[in-house]
């Protein structure tokens, strides 16, 4: 088997594991544990894993002085604040209507990159970046109380921000992932994570009922290792072999394959909103990607 073969591989898998970790933390938060309290299980127990690698790795790199700052405010981003926003969210709201949100960060990443990187933005970009929040902004306001979504507006915007959080850390961490090696830049950044959630879910981890089924330990199994521990080192994998373009159609899925196993595990159902938003959102993020001769940007 190619080594190309494998990275498409392991990319259908990064999309397949992120969206089964919908409906999959759905059963888990808030029924078994709260929001706050397997955010921080999935960063303690995840930071615990990637500095096990890193020690025997035998990877060593200095980091400057310089740098410390960034890597604080990244890991506040994209591990804190974005972790922690997502699963509180996650636990008011539906997973299709999570797994729609969570496609809106490739609308709010070219703004930042107006501001960080001096980029510029044509009409057709600035047309698919309103026409996507149009769809999101439709799906917060429209998405109807059920007995898995006790408070969808508050969890679909919970899910939008936590959206717009990773995308301030997909701008932040880019400098960072091309000056350090992944495996040095990892356990420190869930250092600075495990710092920032444990005063929000320390007591809701340690309430956690250590008597639960052994479905709820393979639930909370699951976002750790699959979802998140697995999803970075296969992506990892992918990114290194593939170009972006291909690996960002495997995202695209992420909408497609969550519908599809809440629907079948029965944790959520389709409805017109939910299609519609997502046919807008989805607009947006394909306009939002063509480049100034109107084509789909595509890097090597």
């Amino acid at each position: 088997m190619s080594k190309r073969t494998l990275a498409l591989i392991a990319a259908f898998l990064v999309a397949l594991f992120y969206a089964g970790n919908f409906s999959i933390a759905k059963g888990v938060t808030p029924e078994h544990v709260g929001p706050f309290g397997l955010t921080w299980f999935r960063v303690l127990i995840t930071g615990i894993i990637f500095w096990t690698i890193f020690l025997v790795s035998g990877v060593r790199e200095k980091i400057d002085r310089a740098d410390w700052r960034r890597i604080a405010v990244a890991a506040f981003c994209g591990v804190g604040f974005n972790m922690i926003t997502f699963l509180w969210g996650l636990s008011m709201t539906s997973p299709i209507s999570a797994s729609v949100l969570m496609v809106t960060t490739p609308l709010i990443v070219p703004i930042l990159a107006v501001y960080f990187f001096k980029d510029s933005l044509n009409w057709i970009r600035i047309l698919g970046i309103l026409i996507g929040f149009a769809g999101a902004v439709y799906l917060i306001l429209t998405t109807a109380s059920s007995d898995t979504a006790t408070n969808p507006v508050l969890g679909n915007l919970l899910v939008f921000v936590n959206s717009i959080s990773y995308a301030f850390y997909i701008v932040l961490v880019k400098k960072l992932t091309a000056k350090y090696h992944p495996l040095v830049l990892l356990p420190l950044l869930y250092t600075f994570g495990i710092l920032y959630i444990t005063p929000f879910g320390l007591m809701q981890g340690l309430a956690f009922d250590w008597a639960s089924s052994i479905e709820v330990y393979l639930g909370i199994g699951y976002v750790i290792l699959f979802a998140t521990v697995g999803t970075y080192l296969l992506n990892l994998f992918a990114i290194r072999t593939l170009k972006p373009s291909v690996v960002a159609v495997f995202v695209y899925l992420q909408p497609l394959l969550a519908s599809s196993i809440a629907i079948a595990a029965g944790t959520d159902m389709m409805s017109w909103n939910k299609a519609l938003a997502g046919l807008l959102i989805f607009t947006g993020v394909y306009l939002t990607s063509l480049d100034r001769g109107g084509k789909a940007a595509v890097k090597s």
